[in-house]
């Protein structure tokens, strides 16, 4: 007996009844702490074989080749492999103390040095979890040490390492790119304006909290920093700032694709190391093995989501989800409005990667048919999974600071931390709903 025959005839419980099955289904399994790669390779399995039989299973698997075949994809485990070898060498170390130039002597200086260094880490990289990681490792202890409030510290790193999720090159952008048939290079382009607006926004609301409320940061060091302790801080900057220029001035110059550039940008980080004197090959294997994990995982879900939205889609299943969006009003404002919730609400709960590939097939025909433009929608998109970053109960920034954070900071501690910033964040996709051309589209 094979494993078809125990997989009744679904095709008879209507495309609405199938819908509201595969969204239990998801939601019960998911529930017992499966994989979500797993859990839509199941129900994509299922689905397929009690919808339409053994021999749709080549199509879904065409479907998933497909993805996993794109060139652009090349890029994503070379921006990963950035990030790891930033992880290890000292080059964000360097980089942390080079922004005391930026900070200055004002109340706050350090917090918005973290978000200067959070900013260029995200142009150098595009990883969320790494940038946290480091920033919980340098920032955090010093802010603390300093007499900074806690909260605004731990508030700041977590919000200051998820601009990567905004600021080119984003890993972010670039799934969204190869689930929407969007161009990768536009939606940098859209992209770059937005982040940095939103990172100016931290700075603000950390400078005028501290204003308004002198006892959350420490009075300013009056103390003048000789000359040559300045050029020696200034050495720190020149390589990070060097490879930011030629990974993204190569994008936006079309000098090169975004694949190429990631190369780019990884040469320039071992040269980097080498010339600082810290390249190993303990540290290149170590880099590699975490870049092969990150990347396994990314694929995995990228799999099961890929199969999930394939057999949904011969099931007619996206056309009905389509219908009952567009259904809900003749504005397109409140479809924008409820897909953004919706966006949202699974951001509570599950991976970008599965997000992004689960809704963009249903939303992006939407927002083309409505007149708008997917470059646009794809910004919009990355900016509220920043929120999903950092929201309760699963927000990923988070659990990234949680890890090497002191003991006495409690996960309820950090989601309490990040809730201004949230708000923050919440105000910036309302201004690019209101204000779209922010994005030069």
């Amino acid at each position: 007996m094979e494993f078809a025959d125990f997989i009744p005839n679904l095709k008879a419980l209507g495309i609405e009844g199938g819908t509201l099955l595969m969204f239990v289904m998801l939601l019960v399994l998911l529930t017992t702490g499966m994989p979500l790669a797993f859990v839509t390779l199941l129900v994509a399995l299922i689905f397929a074989l009690g919808w339409f039989g053994p021999g749709v299973v080549p199509l879904i698997t065409s479907r998933v080749y497909s993805f996993v075949s794109s060139f652009v994809f090349v890029s994503v485990p070379m921006f990963v492999l950035m990030a790891a070898l930033l992880d290890r060498s000292g080059i964000a170390k360097d980089l942390f103390n080079a922004m005391t130039l930026v900070g200055g002597r004002m109340r706050g200086s350090v917090a918005v040095q973290t978000i200067f260094v959070a900013v260029v880490l995200a142009a150098m990289s595009g990883i969320v979890g790494g940038e946290i990681v480091l920033l919980g490792l340098l920032a955090l202890p010093q802010m603390l040490r300093l007499g900074y409030n806690r909260n605004l510290a731990i508030g700041v790193i977590c919000a200051g390492g998820s601009l990567g999720t905004m600021v080119p090159p984003s890993i972010v952008l670039i799934i969204y790119g190869l689930t929407a048939n969007a161009s990768i290079g536009e939606l940098f382009t859209a992209a770059f304006i937005p982040g940095f607006m939103l990172a100016s926004f931290y700075v603000i609301y950390v400078l005028i909290r501290c204003h308004l409320s002198p006892e959350l940061a420490p009075d300013p060091e009056p103390n003048k920093m000789p000359r040559a302790e300045k050029i020696r801080l200034l050495k720190g900057i020149i390589l990070p700032v060097m490879v930011v220029i030629f990974v993204l001035g190569s994008i936006y110059g079309g000098i090169a694709s975004v694949t190429e550039a990631s190369a780019v940008g990884v040469l320039g980080v071992l040269l980097s190391t080498i010339i600082r004197r810290e390249f190993n090959f303990t540290m290149l294997k170590g880099a590699a093995l975490q870049t092969l994990s990150t990347c396994g995982m990314i694929v995995w879900i990228g799999v099961g989501a890929s199969a999930l939205v394939g057999v949904f889609n011969l099931m007619g299943g996206i056309q009905f989800v389509s219908s009952l969006i567009t259904g809900v009003s003749d504005n397109p404002t409140i479809i924008i409005l409820l897909m953004m919730g919706i966006l949202f609400i699974l951001g509570l709960f599950l991976d970008w990667v599965g997000i992004a590939l689960l809704t963009m097939p249903i939303f992006v025909p939407i927002i083309t048919n409505l007149g708008y433009d997917p470059v646009w929608f794809g910004v919009l998109f990355a900016m509220n999974m920043q929120v999903s970053f950092l929201s309760p109960p699963f927000g990923p920034a988070a659990f990234y600071l949680k890890s090497v954070a002191p003991p006495d900071i409690s996960l309820g501690d950090i989601f309490k931390s990040v809730l201004p910033f949230i708000c923050i964040q919440i105000f910036a996709v309302s201004l690019l709903i209101v204000f779209p051309g922010i994005t030069g589209r």
